[in-house]
């Protein structure tokens, strides 16, 4: 055991785009330093959704345990703010064991809100909330008009079709009666250093790969999957099945698309959240940044860790 060589608790950050192989180097680096993986990825922390997820499966975790991994029922409401506060208890019961809190995932905004915090805002307002919904249903498009009205600032960085954002967004900004509180007001988290590790695949190979893997997805059962999920009690209006895959897969039980339609949907989406996800990570400036997939750079991480925590 090295981690207390230094001064400081030590955590490992592996970011990068969907497909560019972190849940398997991060699962190499807490095999090697005595670690034990957080989840950062927003999906997976619902049960039930795991064909479209790449979840590692307990079979392959090579007895690593693993935190904030199918922890929710679908139709639980969990927020960033309530993840940075799970996730930060679970760190500091990974470091009181002496051993190394590894955080991987694809959630860029789950990991600020662990490592910086959050400013303070308002709780959910549900009453609101279905006023904002039933808004929406009855003249499409408005939630987005609103939010540029109101909050340009916010419009600007949330995705037309992320009702959930847009949402929050105007939830926060007619309870306040402002925009959001600044960054700045946010609490980080103390007493750790950090070594963040950012995979930077080649475009074009990454892109392969991507489209291989949602073919891939839907000829190991996503359908089946959704339709488990439906018959054991799900709508199919749960947050869960708004994320890449899952929405396509759905419309597929529902009739609304083909499953070839599907595939190439899915493949198009999962390109462009790779890309979003790549604009996210790129503006942290502690990211150290190695080109290639998790396995072309596993040893070079290795050899980053050991120095990090003084091997």
């Amino acid at each position: 055991m090295c981690i207390h060589s230094k001064p400081g608790s030590p955590l490992v950050v592996i970011a990068g785009p969907t497909g560019s192989g972190k849940s398997a180097l991060a699962l190499r680096i807490a095999q090697r330093f005595h670690g034990e993986i957080v989840n950062y990825d927003s999906l997976q922390l619902y049960r039930g959704f795991n064909v479209g997820t790449a979840k590692t499966p307990p079979s392959a975790r090579r007895g690593v345990p693993h935190h904030l991994i199918d922890v929710l029922e679908p139709q639980s409401v969990f927020t960033a703010g309530d993840y940075a506060r799970a996730a930060r208890a679970i760190v500091a019961e990974i470091s009181a064991r002496e051993r190394l809190p590894v955080v991987v995932g694809g959630t860029g905004f789950y990991l600020r809100a662990l490592l910086e915090g959050l400013p303070a805002l308002p709780g959910r307002d549900e009453s609101l909330r279905a006023r904002l919904v039933e808004r929406e249903g009855k003249r499409p498009g408005a939630l987005a008009r609103l939010l540029r009205r109101l909050d340009p600032e916010a419009a600007s960085r949330i995705q037309p079709d992320d009702r959930q954002k847009m949402i929050r967004a105007l939830e926060v900004r007619v309870l306040t009666r402002s925009p959001a509180p600044p960054k700045s007001s946010a609490e980080p988290m103390r007493g750790y250093r950090r070594l963040k590790i950012g995979l930077n695949p080649d475009r074009a190979r990454l892109r392969a790969a991507l489209d291989a893997r949602a073919r891939e997805m839907f000829q190991m059962g996503l359908i089946e999957e959704i339709e488990g999920l439906l018959a054991g009690g799900c709508s199919g209006e749960e947050k869960p099945f708004e994320s890449l895959g899952y929405r396509q897969a759905l419309a597929v039980v529902r009739g609304e698309m083909t499953r070839e339609e599907a595939i190439e949907s899915t493949q198009v989406t999962t390109r462009q959240y790779a890309k979003r996800q790549m604009t996210w990570f790129r503006r942290d400036p502690e990211m150290v940044w190695l080109e290639g997939f998790g396995d072309e750079v596993a040893k070079r991480v290795e050899e980053m860790v050991a120095d990090f925590l003084g091997c």
